[in-house]
């Protein structure tokens, strides 16, 4: 007697013979997810896009300067210059006055971009850290502690600027308090250190409140298991708490290099423009552009750019920095193929051993 079986249906295959395989854009997700996004990067490419490339335009040419030897007419307009404005940046030449002397202050500026950098960011991660793990404990009145620990972050950059202006005055707050007369405004080695005060104060709280959303994650079972074996409160932290809270941490601290590197208006409003010891490549860039010299302007720009770009590359691929947030699932995916590849061995094993 015959009997019937129900055979699976067979997928046809695609036109090259090939199966095709399920993603995203072929059920249409994909294509809801860019109707969805499409706002959004429309107002990137008109805000940043169209800007850096106008940018890169620009530094390419040069403003014409002088008298035109052929009509005797002051010069105008613009002329295609090439890669001038950059090799003019390390060779120290002043692409207008044919002079030098632009490179030591180029390099004053990028070395003062980097030192505020490190420390402002170092100063920043310990404090923030710090603030996350007070805001995370259970006590009495702990929304009051959160919202006076925000607020400074909460304040316009320039509004802090004008405050800590006032505060860092020869006859303002802070002398009074040290009990000393220091030219905290004028151009000298306590004016970066007004800044990096002004900067950590403000920014602080940005690392305390990501890394308070990380240290939310960590299940409190862990802990109350530490106990047990006997853990001390510094284990705790350094085996528990940084390992679990790193990844949240080292995108605060990558938002908060990135920002710094790029600093312009808390140096500018607090100390002002031309001083030395606080000139960064933003506020070196754009004294250029208002002096009219646009094209070296965005030559620096540019440099910044770069620079940024490339402390981002590293952070992203020495540190493990999870910008998008995709490292997670590839590692669970990771982990469940092989897991299920070693449940799947186990009865082979058995199996094998069975037939022995």
């Amino acid at each position: 007697m015959a009997t019937a079986t129900a055979e699976a249906p067979v997928r046809p295959p695609s036109a090259d013979g090939r199966k095709r395989k399920k993603n995203a854009l072929s059920d249409g997700q994909g294509r809801l997810a860019w109707i969805l996004l499409a706002p959004t990067l429309l107002v990137i490419i008109v805000v940043a896009g169209i800007p850096v490339l106008m940018s890169i335009r620009e530094s390419f040419f040069q403003t014409n300067s002088g008298v035109d030897p052929t009509t005797g007419l002051v010069a105008g307009g613009e002329r295609f210059s090439g890669l001038e404005n950059f090799t003019a940046i390390f060779s120290g030449q002043d692409t207008v006055s044919g002079s030098y002397g632009q490179l030591g202050r180029f390099i004053n500026a990028f070395l003062n971009t980097t030192f505020i950098t490190v420390v402002a960011v170092l100063a920043e991660t310990v404090l923030g850290v710090a603030m996350a793990l007070i805001m995370a404990k259970a006590f009495r009145g702990r929304g009051i502690v959160r919202a006076g620990i925000l607020v400074p972050w909460a304040i316009p950059t320039i509004v802090s600027a004008l405050m800590w202006k006032l505060i860092f005055d020869e006859a303002g707050v802070m002398n009074r308090i040290l009990g000393s007369q220091i030219l905290w405004l004028a151009d000298g080695a306590s004016s970066f250190w007004a800044v990096i005060i002004a900067d950590v104060w403000k920014t602080a709280p940005f690392i305390g409140l990501l890394t308070l959303a990380g240290l939310q994650t960590i299940p409190a079972e862990v802990y109350e298991a530490a106990k047990v074996d006997g853990a001390t409160a510094w284990q705790q932290f350094t085996r528990i708490t940084l390992p679990m809270v790193r990844p949240t941490l080292v995108v605060a601290v990558l938002f908060r290099t990135l920002d710094t590197l790029r600093m312009f208006d808390l140096p500018y409003g607090m100390i002002g423009p031309g001083k030395y010891r606080v000139e960064t490549l933003s506020i070196f860039a754009y004294l250029e552009a208002n002096a009219g010299r646009y094209g070296p302007a965005a030559a620096y720009a540019i440099v910044l750019f770069i620079y940024v770009l490339l402390i981002a590359f590293l952070f992203v691929k020495i540190l493990g920095a999870d910008v998008i947030g995709d490292s997670a699932p590839k590692k669970a995916k990771k982990k469940r193929g092989d897991r299920d590849a070693t449940t799947g061995a186990v009865p082979a094993l058995q199996q094998m051993g069975g037939n022995h």
